[in-house]
Formats: C-alpha cells, sequence, structure tokens
C-alpha cells in the first residue's frame, strides 16, 4: 500500500516561505491527479492546489502567484512565498491513481508574527 510522508511545516513569520514535501513510498508515476489541501481551525477543508497528469495545476484564488506545486520522481512539493497568517492550517497532500486515492498525514503551517 502506497504511503505519503510530509515534511517542512513549521512556524513562518509573514511574508516568509516554506516548502512543503510529500514522499512517497512509490514513484509517481501514472497519477491521475495530485493535490494539496488544507483545513485551518473550525473550517472546512479547501484545495490550494491541484494537477491533473501532466497539465498545469490550478490555485485557489487565493495562492495564485504565492505558491507553486511541482513534483519529481517519488516526491510532490508546494512551495510557498509570501505567506500570510491566514496560509496557517493543517496541509494535506492527495495523490489519486487509477487504483485509489491516497492522503498524507497532514503538516501544520502557522503565519505569526
Amino acid at each position: 500500500q502506497v504511503q505519503l510522508v510530509e515534511s517542512g511545516g513549521g512556524l513562518v513569520r509573514p511574508g516568509g516561505s516554506l516548502r512543503l514535501s510529500c514522499r512517497s513510498s512509490t514513484k509517481l508515476f501514472g497519477l491521475r491527479s495530485m493535490a494539496w489541501v488544507r483545513q485551518a481551525p473550525g473550517k472546512q477543508r479547501e484545495m490550494v492546489a491541484r494537477g491533473f497528469n501532466s497539465q498545469p495545476a490550478n490555485y485557489t484564488d487565493s495562492a495564485k502567484g504565492r505558491f507553486t506545486m511541482s513534483r519529481d520522481t517519488t516526491t510532490l512539493y508546494l512551495q510557498m512565498d509570501g505567506l500570510k497568517p491566514e496560509d496557517t492550517a493543517v496541509y494535506f497532500c492527495n495523490l489519486i491513481w487509477p487504483g485509489g486515492s491516497v492522503w498524507g498525514q497532514g503538516i501544520q503551517v502557522t503565519v505569526s508574527s
């Protein structure tokens, strides 16, 4: 069974940057889609970035121009620049293969001065 391990979260000041990583136990071949989703306290989960196969990723309006999703052979990344307090949330990666969907464990990102 595929396992995903997230890393790279933490506490950062407003305007700072973080890069989240989502490392897969198997190579990222044959994916249908990949995404980063976040959930802030008391709020519903929100899609931050989603990509289908090799097509360019789509971003939620608040992330456009600041966040960039990318991948290599085994890892999905989310580069986050110009972070704002409203970006504070637990971030989850989600990979979907033809055989099913797998989620990362979630990682906390806190933006605060």
